[in-house]
Parts: C-alpha cells; structure tokens; sequence
C-alpha cells in the first residue's frame, strides 16, 4: 500500500512557505490506518519492545493501537500539568522559545525496552526530549517508529544510536 497516497498537502500552513503533511486522510480510511498500525506492530516486534511510548496528541494516535495489538502498556508524554501525578520533566530549546514534556514518574520501568511511536519526525526536538525521559525513568530506547519523515530537517541526526523506522520519507 503506497501510503503516501494518504497524505494531504496543504500549502502556506500554518504560515506562508511552509507545505504541511496532513496525516488525516490516512488515519480516517481503515484499511490505510490498519497497514500504517501494523508496520509499526512488527517494528516493535523486532526491536522487543515491552511497552509504547507517544507523545501528545497525534503519537496517541498511532502508539496506542499499537500497545493494543501487543497487549503491552502505553505511556503518554506530554506538556507540563497535563499529567496528574508526580512526573520527571525534560526541558528542550526550540527555534523561537523553549517546550518542556513530561511522563508519570514510575510508569516507565527500570530496563524495559520502549519504543517510541509518533506521527512525525522534524527536527528531532520532541523525540530527543523522549528519549531523555525514557532514559532518565531508566528505560532502556529499543526504538522510534513515525508515519512521516522530513528528511530536509535532519531530525535523525538527533537519534543516532537508535533504531529508527519511517513508513514514509519527503
């Protein structure tokens, strides 16, 4: 299935210059979000992964049918006082700013293995903060998993060392 057939192009959005990957199309047709879930289902197979990983909102999306089919755990990330009990917190520079996320202090397990599953690979900034607090809970990162990669953005340069799947590159 060429899921790239799924992905709508809107230009100028969300500010002239930029051409956004719109992933809506793919997750509302079943047949392409059931191929997309299932890629990532025999990823986390192959990396031995114990529980999922998703950041907020559209890592949700794709990380919890995965856990689903896996009848393993899923962990959200997310932004600070959105979680509410103790969390570990990592806080990132961005290009105009800083962002901070958060996880549920304790819900990741010393040496389990956790793969991280989101819709978009960029610049690498959310996912580095992911890794940062899977390794500060003392996971172990057995791999990262997205539906899009903008490959001009070189947000992989951030995750060497990781096992990195994309199910489609632009």
């Amino acid at each position: 299935m060429n899921l790239k057939d799924y992905i709508a192009n809107v230009p100028d959005f969300p500010k002239k210059g930029i051409q956004f990957k719109d992933i809506t199309p793919l997750i509302g047709d079943g047949k392409a979000f059931k191929y997309a879930t299932e890629q990532f289902v025999e990823f986390a197979k192959k990396v031995q992964a114990d529980i999922i990983v998703g950041p907020d909102a559209r890592g949700f999306i794709f990380g919890c049918p995965v856990a689903t089919t896996l009848e393993i755990g899923f962990v959200p990330v997310r932004k600070p006082n959105k979680l509410p009990r103790e969390t570990i917190s990592y806080s990132y520079d961005l290009e105009y700013g800083s962002n901070t996320l958060c996880v549920h202090k304790g819900d990741i397990k010393k040496g389990q293995r956790v793969l991280i599953v989101d819709d978009l690979l960029a610049t690498g900034g959310t996912i580095e903060a992911a890794v940062n607090l899977i390794e500060q809970s003392g996971g172990i990162v057995a791999g990262t998993a997205f539906l899009v990669e903008l490959t001009d953005l070189h947000g992989r340069d951030k995750l060497k060392g990781h096992e990195i799947l994309t199910l489609m590159r632009f």
